[in-house]
């Protein structure tokens, strides 16, 4: 059976093919002195020009001109010119094979040329391996096998000695990675690891089958089970540094492949591949179940605390139901006493006589107990609950050993003192336990009357825990969430290597005096003109005088003549499926190509599945139903297709090919020019299975969801989405989006709504060179901050904070860590969202933290007066958010599948789910745009009509039925659809 190609022909073609177009032909095929003298030499002007092309031919592509092969008009030309010969003498060269043979002997032996034999065979399998160990796509290999061959001037062969050069290859690096995670194991360690393919005494899983099977639903016990998995991992005695010898692209690989195969096709592999793969396994599962863990401790603590909180709330409700009474109780009494005294009489027996003083005081009684700390504090009812953390508490303090900074030592001791009391099956805590830790409103709970109460002790430690987790400062050695804050950062050497050679990947200055003075100038100017205005009442849609500061709503500016023009065009827009917008799309843009072998790097062969997969995540019908309701498509297919091709960087990669499509249409240049964008958040909710991970937002109703947070740009292109916790907040994921899409796009400015900004954002943003341009819900509420010095107006005195200026002076101190962290998240040591989250949760001591909310204050109180000066600022952010929502009702019109909830069990699934629906958008998007721009031709529609024309229709596209892949009905290529005639639609 012969061996599956890597590449098809067409790409060889490209790699070997001699140069087409004008630019290459006149650097490749010039001939030299050198060059002419030696052609110059042979007899006969075919001769000549056939020596010259066989010189050419060397030089680029690389390979000998082949017997019989005819050289592209371009190249044959061009040389023939250069020697003054007729092009068509080459015909009778052609046709003399020996020659051209004794030609090519010669050619390379004055140009030091070589063949490709064993020899030059064995140094490019050898060259090509350290490539081959990251990089798995074929495409890429082949790039850098062909350039090395021509650098050291060997004569490329054909594709298929290329193809097994590529082969050896990667099977060479496969096994040195094989080699490097597993050495050093002893049998033991190997026969341990082999004992993950063995089935458990109890139950039909594997272990490796149970390991992989965590539970991921957050409760007491679960975390037990969770620990479970992790000691069992743990005992198998792999070092999880072991990754750190592999490039980290390989390991990733392996994990992945760990991950994936099935357990039955493990113990089927060559003993080095299996155990290099188990081990890679056992690193990783270390690793995720130790993440796993902390964040389920993480979700049980918040989900008592949530539930305590609404406990509290009932219980407070019913008091509030009993308590009337006693108010009428109170509010008669009081009235009488008034009464009584107005008039000079004695207060007790006006009580007396109106409620009765027994009455009475039952009424103080019950009001005495109602104002207990028990009734209005949810902490009660948290503490009530030390049951349930009982359930986990002494396996989590025993399993994982936590670290943490200077300022919370007194946590770490006190985590200690609970570790010890446990294991020592005492019920009480020692006498003068740390108490430094416990903040203000825990400390009625954890000290009663002079004595420590366990259980609330306990809670409070727990739940400081949770807190200093999430903010960094305390840490897990082993875990990639919860690992210390310095790790996710540049070293500090490196750091200091790459502010000497200079300049910093960043916008800023690299001295903060520097930075603070341009934005102090910048900061005066604009207050300066904002006053100006204010006083000449030229404020656009806005007054500012001593009453204070009043805002007017923007008003519509859309043609009143765009609802008839948008009706016209979509009517005229032909009516297709789902699966042929897709299918178009695809012709046009190759993006199936983006979902390769998680293994091999191949592209892959039924597209018709690939799609289907991508179908099935992006309007939420899942592999099953969809293998049911898709003709032609099994289950099975599309399972083995969506786990081994379907990825996030596949998606993220398809996607970008789409929006880069999109951008360079020229109808996409109506709507804008690519520098603008904006970012919102679209909640689903959560059913099934999903329920678990998801969270609950008091915002969207006592039901658990999540969110998907989505970047479009200002030409509609939704260029990258991501989930995100129900109950996270917007803020820190705003400059993901801007950071890591993979299209073309160069975005200057950013809008976002109130949940969207923050300080920290606001001090990010000029960090990377963004103009920010929230849209406040509270602008009139929030205070400038200036720096010391800067004079502003009186007029703009009521809008400047009374706390005093900007704490430049801290800023300044921590300038060179804030550079720090930026240029890490510049250079994809840690995310953006990662960063903004732990230095959101930190304590309000925190240097850093602090630093960069002073930054952000300043920029933000310069954006203020910005807002109020200029008009086009307010409507270029309105009109972008205006387009994320738009776009929010086409991805909830295809999201319909399983009522539009998301049942998946996992966040990859969730993720997928994101992907695939953000995928189906921006192709519906620049399917729609291609159509509208030929409709709007048709009709003859003015360009400034169509700037108010969205490419978000879905009305012309069937959503639902019949999920069918008919390529035979797709246009010819360069061809679109033909437009529905006035006709067709009457007659519809």
């Amino acid at each position: 059976m012969a061996r599956r190609r890597l590449l098809s022909d067409a790409v060889w073609a490209r790699y070997l093919a001699p140069p087409a177009d004008e630019r290459a032909v006149a650097r490749h095929a010039t001939l030299g002195p050198d060059d002419m003298a030696a052609v110059t030499g042979k007899r006969g002007s075919a001769n000549r020009l056939g020596y010259a092309l066989v010189l050419v031919y060397l030089r680029h592509p690389g390979r000998a001109l082949e017997a019989g092969e005819i050289p592209p008009e371009p190249v044959l030309t061009y040389v023939a010119r250069q020697l003054a010969v007729p092009a068509a003498v080459y015909d009778d060269y052609a046709r003399r094979d020996p020659t051209r043979r004794a030609h090519l002997v010669e050619a390379m032996r004055a140009g030091g040329y070589t063949a490709f034999d064993r020899t030059a065979a064995h140094a490019a399998v050898a060259f090509l391996t350290a490539a081959a160990q990251t990089i798995v796509r074929p495409g890429q290999l082949a790039g850098i096998l062909v350039d090395e061959l021509r650098r050291r001037r060997v004569v490329l062969p054909s594709p298929p000695v290329l193809e097994a050069v590529m082969r050896h290859a990667r099977q060479r690096a496969e096994r040195l990675g094989h080699e490097v995670l597993t050495a050093g194991l002893d049998e033991a360690a190997l026969a341990r690891l082999d004992t993950l393919l063995a089935a458990r005494p109890a139950g039909k899983l594997t272990w490796l089958g149970w390991l992989r099977k965590a539970p991921q639903s957050p409760a007491p016990k679960n975390v037990p089970k969770l620990i479970d998995r992790l000691e069992y991992v743990r005992a198998l005695g792999i070092d999880r540094t072991r990754a750190g010898a592999l490039p980290a692209l390989v390991f990733e690989r392996l994990a992945d492949e760990a991950a994936r195969i099935a357990a039955q096709h493990l113990a089927g592999l060559n003993p080095l591949r299996r155990r290099a793969v188990l081990a890679a396994a056992a690193v990783a599962l270390e690793e995720a179940l130790t993440d796993a863990t902390l964040s389920m401790f993480e979700k049980l603590m918040a989900a008592l605390g949530r539930a305590a909180e609404r406990r509290s709330d009932a219980r407070a409700a019913r008091s509030m139901r009993a308590v009337q009474g006693d108010l009428r109780v109170f509010a008669l009494s009081g009235r009488a006493m008034i009464a009584a005294r107005g008039r000079g009489e004695d207060l007790d027996a006006a009580v007396a006589d109106k409620v009765g003083w027994t009455r009475f005081e039952a009424a103080v009684a019950r009001a005495e107990a109602l104002c207990g700390p028990e009734l209005i504090d949810p902490t009660v009812e948290l503490v009530a609950r030390h049951k349930s953390v009982r359930v986990f508490a002494p396996r989590l303090l025993d399993t994982f050993a936590f670290e943490g900074s200077p300022a919370v030592q007194d946590l770490m001791v006190a985590l200690d003192l609970i570790r010890t009391t446990y294991r020592d099956g005492k019920r009480k805590l020692p006498a003068a336990p740390p108490l430094r830790f416990v903040p203000r409103r825990w400390r009625a709970f954890v000290v009663d009357q002079g004595r420590v109460d366990r259980a609330a002790y306990e809670l409070c430690a727990f739940s400081e825990l949770r807190d200093r987790l999430r903010a960094g400062d305390v840490w897990v050695r082993g875990s990639r969430r919860y690992r210390a804050f310095d790790d996710d950062l540049l070293p500090r050497p490196t750091f200091a290597a790459l502010k000497a050679a200079g300049p910093l990947p960043l916008a800023v200055a690299p001295h903060f005096e520097d930075h603070l003075a341009e934005r102090s100038l910048r900061l005066e100017e604009a207050a300066a003109v904002v006053a100006a205005r204010a006083r000449a009442g030229t404020l656009p849609d806005i007054r500012l005088d001593a009453t204070g500061l009043t805002i007017t709503p923007l008003r519509a500016i859309t043609p009143p003549t765009v609802k008839a023009v948008r009706q016209a065009l979509y009517d005229r827009l032909p009516r297709a499926r789902i699966t042929d917008v897709l299918l178009d799309v695809d012709t046009w843009t190759g993006f199936s190509e983006c979902f390769t072998h998680r293994r091999t790097g191949r592209t892959c062969d039924d597209r018709a599945a690939l799609l289907t997969c991508v179908l099935a995540d992006g309007i939420n019908l899942g592999l099953t139903r969809m293998a049911e309701t898709c003709r032609g498509a099994s289950l099975r297919q599309l399972a083995l297709v969506h786990d081994w091709h379907v990825s996030e960087g596949a998606y993220a990669e398809a996607l970008a090919r789409l929006i880069d499509a999109h951008r360079i249409l020229p109808l996409s240049q109506v709507w804008g020019d690519g520098t603008r964008a904006s970012s919102d958040g679209q909640h689903f909710f959560a059913g099934g299975p999903g329920e678990a991970i998801a969270d609950v937002n008091a915002r969207h109703g006592n039901e658990p969801g999540v969110s998907f947070y989505t970047h479009v740009s200002d030409q509609y292109g939704p260029f990258h989405t991501k989930v995100i916790a129900a109950t996270a907040g917007e803020a820190p994921h705003v400059l993901d989006g801007l950071l890591y899409h993979q299209s073309g796009l160069a975005i200057a400015e950013h809008a976002v709504d109130t949940g969207g900004a923050s300080d920290h954002v606001f001090g990010l943003m000029p960090f990377f060179g963004y103009r920010f341009a929230p849209r406040l819900r509270d602008l009139k509420e929030r205070k400038l901050h200036l720096p010391p010095g800067v004079s502003i107006d009186p007029l703009l005195a009521p809008l400047v904070d009374a706390g005093g200026p900007i704490d430049v002076a801290h800023a300044a101190r921590h300038w060179d860590e804030l550079l720090r962290v930026t240029t890490s998240i510049r250079s994809g040591s840690v995310s953006a969202s990662a960063m903004l989250r732990k230095l959101g949760a930190y304590p309000r001591q925190n240097g850093l933290a602090l630093a960069l909310r002073e930054v952000g204050r300043l920029e933000r109180s310069l954006f203020m007066l910005n807002w109020l000066r200029d008009l086009d600022l307010r409507r270029r952010a309105q009109a972008g958010l205006n387009k994320g929502e738009a776009r929010n009702a086409l991805a909830r019109a295809i999201f319909f599948c399983q009522l539009g909830e998301l049942r998946d069990r996992t966040f990859e699934n969730q993720a997928y789910r994101a992907s695939g629906l953000n995928l189906i958008v921006a192709a519906v998007i620049l399917w729609n745009t291609r159509y509208l721009a030929r409709a709007a031709a048709d009709l003859g529609v003015d360009p400034d009509l169509m700037r108010h024309v969205a490419p978000l229709g879905w009305e012309h596209l069937s959503l639902t039925g019949d999920y069918a892949w008919d390529a035979e009905d797709q246009p010819a290529p360069g061809e679109l659809r033909p437009l529905r005639s006035k006709a067709s639609l009457l007659a519809a």
